[in-house]
């Protein structure tokens, strides 16, 4: 069995904010790869400053080199908009993976308005990666308030694929001021620069 986690986003761009807390993941909770999930559209953002989908891809694909982070576009393959159809799909894919959910805490903060959250807790463990600014929002969220009674100490995280569901894990290391924001508004054309980059990928994950 494989042991990946999953790290779902825009990626618009990716940054050193990612590829921080894929690694920190990846050691803590000793995974094999972490996908990076570019979402086609990410239904709790809006359009407007959205970059092509190739273009993230592109520059998802720049930021993994030399990791064992994969970007993947199988949310695009698989046609699906909302992170719960996906985690139903995907272990259809893929019976030999076992999966877990990462996310900083800014998404733990708006997780309960994400459809299906809490089937998605029943799914995937989920592991929560703190971000500078994020964690009394996420500590004090209606999603915080319903997982709280399932926590995991961080000390037992690389025994996740043992859990019983829901789960939750709390990781905690010195994080990456880099913001997607900021970089955009430092740079609103980033993604001329991947235009002419191919963005399919030879991969049977893209």
């Amino acid at each position: 069995m494989k042991r990946i986690g999953l790290l779902g986003g825009s990626f618009n761009p990716a940054h050193r904010g990612h590829r921080a807390i894929s690694l920190h993941a990846l050691r803590a909770l000793d995974l094999d790869e972490v996908w990076w999930m570019v979402s086609p559209g990410n239904p709790l953002k809006e359009a407007k400053g959205m970059a092509p989908f190739a273009a993230r891809m592109a520059s998802a694909r720049a930021m993994a080199r030399h990791a064992p982070i994969r970007p993947t576009a199988v949310e695009k393959r698989l046609k699906t908009r909302y992170t719960v159809d996906t985690l139903t799909k995907l272990p259809r894919l893929y019976p030999r993976h076992r999966f877990i959910w990462l996310m900083g805490a800014d998404n733990l903060a708006q997780f309960d308005q994400w459809r299906g959250w809490r089937q998605i807790a029943r799914q995937v463990p989920i592991a929560v990666i703190a971000r500078p600014g994020y964690d009394r929002d996420a500590h004090a969220s209606s999603a915080m308030g319903w997982l709280r009674r399932y926590l995991r100490p961080a000390r037992q995280a690389k025994n996740w694929t043992k859990w019983s569901l829901p789960a939750l894990v709390l990781l905690r290391f010195r994080p990456d001021p880099t913001s997607a924001t900021r970089l955009r508004a430092a740079d609103p054309g980033w993604h001329r620069r991947f235009t002419r980059v191919r963005a399919a990928a030879t991969h049977p994950l893209a």
